[in-house]
């Protein structure tokens, strides 16, 4: 499996689509899955929803599905249209599929492919949102190192309008484009994201957006630099998506996310690295906040992950560790994927790393640098890094505004880690392979530190595959 679609609400339960290819690797070709969800959490797979090879246009790649509440394009209102690329001898062009069974299952329009390819050589990936300001559809395509736009009245006749690019960035790919609000500032912004590869440059690989205006036509960002949802090696094809529910205020307070735990520089070369292999992240909530006078993407783990939670292992007491001193906590894990949660600090601007797992099954350091005002994610020492490229092997960091202290939010699983840290400002999504009945061991480098408010739980495993 690889790129999630954005979910979308269908009778109080949440319709997420993925890409999956069941005949890997005798055979190519990628169609849309579903599987549904009630609290963003726990997923269950209900198969085949968009089938590859169907209509002559190919296989079936990434898009977007759209609840068309207004009967913009005639098909009857409440009815979930879903616009993808399909991919055809190594041609892309944008088909519209349409449901009336509640998303399971969809049909052709007979006018497909709705938008024919103008000659481009990386033409995918259709994001469509509703712009309610001008009333009218619009779509962002990944064109290579631009995205363009195009806006609609009905869904299936589009007329471009203007693009955005930026190079340094690599090939983007499925991108986004919504509208948040700062509930403390005030301040409005339209958000444009697209998973992008800047490991060339220095950067990182993942979810990079930019926060600017949206006139109806142009996107216009306030700076040339991105920001990135995460900093992980490993949170790339993201897709955001808001509550329905929450009303027109609060959709703009707050969306959800969660992104494919992968990296096309070692993807085939991960244990299960097939197509029947990969995960998807954690979903998380992501808020918007002023950071340094700069309107920022915040993350959190979505409140429902508490609900699978064991029970909580606890109890510790604060630790003092002067400058090189180790220490081995009396918590660890219990085979199975876990929650940690603790507060560490160094004050005269140390390093503060906690190692989980053990030396002889795989281990992965998380740790904080008070001095560069970093979080930062090491997993050299994992099941499998010897064996990777050494794209796999770099640390990987996130700036954090903690004054010395800094609280931590780790969820560790059988083949991937997330770090959440600074009250949402950082996170580090990365692939890992660690021993899960491992321990922490706690360790103070170049300055003393200290560590408190420790807790382990372990975590439900859902098995999606469950009657």
């Amino acid at each position: 499996m690889n790129d999630p679609q954005r979910p979308v609400l269908v009778d109080g339960e949440w319709h997420l689509y993925y890409l999956y290819n069941a005949d890997y690797p005798e055979g190519n070709g990628t169609e849309w899955h579903l599987a549904t969800s009630t609290d963003m959490v726990t997923w269950k797979n209900r198969g085949i929803a968009i089938e590859k090879y169907r209509n002559g246009l190919g296989d079936i790649l990434t898009g977007s599905a759209v609840v068309d509440e207004r009967d913009t394009a005639g098909f009857g209102a409440g009815t979930i249209v879903a616009l993808t690329t399909q991919q055809d001898d190594g041609v892309q062009r944008q088909s519209l599929f349409t449901s009336t069974d509640g998303g399971r299952t969809f049909q052709d329009y007979e006018g497909n492919p709705i938008m024919d390819n103008p000659g481009a050589a990386d033409w995918r990936d259709p994001k469509v949102v509703w712009d309610d300001a001008h009333e009218q559809w619009v779509m962002v395509l990944a064109e290579g190192e631009r995205l363009g736009f195009y806006t609609s009245r009905n869904l299936r006749e589009w007329t471009y309008v203007s693009d955005f690019a930026r190079e340094g960035y690599g090939l983007l790919e499925c991108p986004d484009l919504f509208e948040m609000v700062d509930p403390v500032s005030g301040r409005r912004t339209w958000v444009l994201g697209a998973s992008a590869d800047a490991i060339r440059t220095g950067g990182t690989t993942g979810f990079a957006y930019w926060t600017g205006a949206w006139d109806g036509e142009r996107f216009t960002a306030e700076a040339e630099e991105p920001q990135w949802l995460d900093g992980g090696a490993d949170f790339y094809a993201a897709v955001t998506w808001d509550d329905p529910r929450d009303g027109d205020r609060g959709r703009l307070e707050r969306r959800f996310a969660l992104a494919w735990v992968n990296n096309w520089s070692y993807a085939r070369d991960l244990p299960g690295g097939t197509w029947q292999g990969g995960s998807l992240s954690t979903t998380r909530e992501i808020t918007l906040r002023e950071v340094d006078g700069r309107l920022t993407l915040l993350s959190q783990p979505v409140a429902a992950v508490t609900a699978h939670e064991g029970p909580v292992r606890s109890g510790v007491a604060p630790v003092e560790m002067a400058a090189g001193e180790i220490t081995s906590l009396p918590v660890r894990g219990t085979g199975g994927a876990y929650r940690l949660r603790a507060t560490v600090s160094a004050p005269d601007g140390g390093e503060v790393r906690l190692r989980l797992g053990s030396s002889d099954g795989g281990e992965v350091t998380v740790g904080y640098d008070a001095e560069a005002g970093v979080v930062f994610l090491d997993r050299r020492r994992d099941q499998v890094a010897d064996t990777l490229p050494a794209t796999y092997r770099q640390v990987r960091v996130a700036p954090v505004d903690a004054d010395g202290m800094l609280v931590l939010d780790v969820i560790v699983d059988a083949s991937s880690i997330e770090v959440f840290a600074g009250e949402g400002r950082a996170s580090l999504t990365s692939a890992a392979y660690v021993d899960l009945a491992g321990g922490v061991t706690v360790e103070a480098v170049g300055a003393a530190a200290r560590i408190r408010d420790v807790a382990l739980s372990p975590l439900a495993v859902n098995d999606p595959n469950a009657p």
